[in-house]
């Protein structure tokens, strides 16, 4: 059996940034299992206290050190989180203390800066609507998509888009190639006058058939056979008109969003 340990990411907003630096530096850690908890909005000193006995009862149930990923920004709430029986790493006095000895400036300290409402947040949500309103080829105003993901039904294109737009700022939508626009040797005509927005999206046949067999059991939509024919079709469509793409097989939405955004010289807004 792996090592097992529990791990807490602590906030004073929602945790977001918390877990994803938290869960990068785990990634690392193969042959140990996580136990992962999210404690969100810790932004009274009775929040704080209660954290801290979760965290200490945590240690008295598994017996090992609980970690604590924290990105509290008040000194006070630290000072308690940082009292309880962890290994209690701080990522904002981390990376804070020498960007202030740098910019020779100190820090304001405010609370939810990250995920304040403000031009960018209405922006990104703005994306967000247009990526739900063209999702699977709906939609009329391609014209005013950023990017277009297309491939097969279930290789990411969905997920893709709405993490570019929620990330990123970006309209993007998608459109999902079925076996009818493999019978004709031109793009389908909704994708015809925005080639250059385009973008592809493959995956390997046995993942693909893996993800369809969960979504409609032994189908002929999820048989291996067809799996391989769709994608081979798919990849050879966007080899001839130029589309550049991905094989997502192996790779994780931020992943697949990253190579995106490197490829395509789009920019988050």
């Amino acid at each position: 059996m792996p090592d097992k340990r529990i791990v807490y990411f602590v906030s004073d907003r929602t945790g977001i940034t918390a877990e994803a630096l938290g869960k990068s530096l785990l990634t690392q850690f193969d042959h140990i299992e996580f136990e992962r908890h999210t404690l969100p909005f810790i932004d009274t000193p009775k929040r704080a206290a209660a954290a801290v006995d979760w965290i200490n009862r945590s240690m008295q149930e598994n017996g090992r050190r609980p970690i604590v990923f924290s990105t509290l920004m008040d000194q006070e709430l630290r000072a308690v989180v940082a009292s309880a029986n962890a290994l209690f790493i701080d990522f904002f006095a981390t990376f804070i203390t020498p960007l202030e000895a740098e910019l020779g400036i100190k820090s304001s300290g405010a609370v939810g800066k990250a995920h304040g409402i403000g031009n960018n947040y209405l922006s990104r949500m703005n994306a967000v609507n247009f990526t739900l309103s063209h999702d699977d080829g709906l939609g009329r105003h391609l014209d005013q998509a950023d990017i277009i993901l297309t491939g097969v039904s279930r290789c990411g294109k969905t997920p893709t888009c709405l993490y570019l737009a929620l990330q990123n700022g970006l309209y993007a939508a998608n459109y999902p190639l079925t076996p009818e626009d493999f019978e004709q040797d031109a793009l389908p005509a909704p994708l015809s006058p925005f080639k250059a927005k385009l973008f592809g999206l493959s995956i390997s046949p046995e993942r693909l058939a893996q993800i369809r067999q969960e979504r409609k059991p032994d189908s002929d939509y999820a048989r291996l056979s067809n799996c391989r024919t769709e994608i081979r079709q798919a990849e050879i469509l966007f080899k001839t008109h130029g589309i550049p793409f991905i094989d997502s097989s192996a790779m994780s939405i931020e992943e697949i969003a990253s190579s995106i955004l490197h490829q395509t010289g789009l920019t988050p807004r």
